[in-house]
């Protein structure tokens, strides 16, 4: 495989403070103020009942704790030391909504509270389990009702320093009531949850849609992360670099008849990118043309890649790799343009994302630019696949390092 541009600098996505000795500071306040005697949410509890009953669990968990307590992080010793404080942890985190801080967003909790024990060798093999998984997705669900409730949407007062509507936060956020539909006369902007407000749509025209003979249009509002040609069916993807296989991606052992097969793909062009905590999360269409295949894959939701070892960022860094292991939703699209023929969208769920919504069905057909689904909150990053085929010239700004590429203006363009 040809690696057109390098892995992007752990600067992807801004959910969590660059500075450590915030996160540190953050996670600590939150183990001294622990309710110990706090009655456990219902996933919690089922996760309780794996950790305790299940052996290799219990081992894999007691054990990434017992090695971070070996080893020096980024932020010191280790602070969450017992697997009761890790659910304790979990428990209050999905209660609450991220609060906007200036300062030192976090806003993936859980990634913070977990992020040292992904790096070890008991956490890389306890985030594959597909027991643990089902676990964090049951967790991530029950979150996800108390970010739709209009309980969440605390976090968003404009007369709260702190909230996504504050001062400091709008100017975070330029131009937002002019950009995004909303009620700025409205103490929530006229949000009704923090989920309403994650999902928020953009205001007509604010996105001109490439509209040129064989442009392809930016799926998602997002900062480029890698192009790769000459894309192989199978790859080391765990290894350094992380080269892409279709297979996988793709998740091939299991595709429906309507599906192509990902041997289509071998030698053609995968294009990613990730969206950032302040970024807008639909997705759009990047061609014209019939939707032939939908599937949302299972998978994990805290794995990373064993050579990324301690990463600041996690799982920033392994974005390569959770494209073949994470939660994600395909969209196959047969496009109007003989010469792309069928593209996939592949939208991949990083850590706290619990839900891949597709909103198009299959012989629907799209624009350029027409919603075909969205994150439900969370970090995110996403792939546009084509097949061998297809010549595409990529804009400049696709390379990493670059600002956030809009959605709908042009990511590529027939050569």
């Amino acid at each position: 495989m040809e690696l057109i541009s390098p892995v992007a600098p752990a600067v992807a996505g801004e959910w969590l403070p660059s500075n450590q000795g915030f996160l540190r500071d953050w996670l600590d306040h939150r183990i001294r103020n622990l309710d110990r005697k706090a009655p456990l949410k219902p996933s919690i509890q089922a996760f309780h009942k794996l950790i305790d009953e299940d052996p290799q669990v219990y081992m894999l968990f007691n054990d990434m704790l017992w090695q971070l307590s070996h080893r020096e992080t980024p932020t010191g010793s280790p602070q969450v030391k017992t697997v009761d404080d890790l659910l304790l942890l979990f428990n209050h985190a999905i209660q609450h909504a991220p609060e906007y801080n200036d300062t030192g967003l976090v806003g993936f909790p859980i990634n913070a509270i977990l992020n040292w024990a992904m790096g070890t060798q008991a956490g890389f093999a306890a985030f594959l389990n597909d027991k643990v998984n089902a676990c964090f997705k049951d967790m991530l669900d029950e979150w996800d009702e108390y970010l739709t409730s209009e309980a969440s949407k605390y976090v968003l007062d404009k007369e709260d320093e702190n909230g996504w509507f504050g001062k400091k936060a709008l100017e975070a956020m330029p131009d937002f009531e002019k950009t995004y539909v909303c009620d700025p006369d409205d103490r929530y902007y006229g949000f009704t949850s923090w989920d309403d407000f994650f999902t928020r749509r953009l205001q007509p025209g604010v996105r001109p849609v490439a509209s040129g003979v064989g442009e392809v249009a930016n799926a998602c509002e997002s900062n480029p992360y890698r192009l790769a040609r000459k894309v192989a069916l199978r790859d080391q993807f765990w290894m350094k670099g992380q080269p892409y296989a279709l297979a996988y991606l793709l998740d091939s052992a299991h595709r429906t008849p309507a599906e192509p097969d990902a041997k289509d793909f071998v030698g053609g062009t995968v294009y990613q990118a990730f969206l950032s905590a302040l970024s807008y999360h639909r997705w759009h269409s990047p061609v014209d043309g019939t939707v032939t295949a939908v599937r949302n894959i299972p998978g994990t939701y805290y794995s990373q890649t064993p050579v990324a070892l301690c990463d600041v960022a996690s799982p920033d860094l392994s974005q390569g790799y959770i494209a073949h292991l994470a939660a994600r939703a395909v969209i196959y699209i047969e496009t109007d343009e003989p010469d792309v023929g069928t593209m996939a969208f592949v939208a991949i769920g990083m850590a706290e994302v619990s839900s891949c919504e597709v909103t198009v069905e299959v012989g629907q057909e799209v624009e350029r630019g027409e919603g075909i689904g969205m994150f439900h909150y969370g970090g995110s990053t996403h792939c546009l696949v084509f097949g061998p085929d297809v010549d595409l010239d990529f804009v400049p700004t696709t390379f990493p390092g670059k600002s956030n590429l809009l959605v709908n203006s042009k990511v590529a363009s027939l050569q």
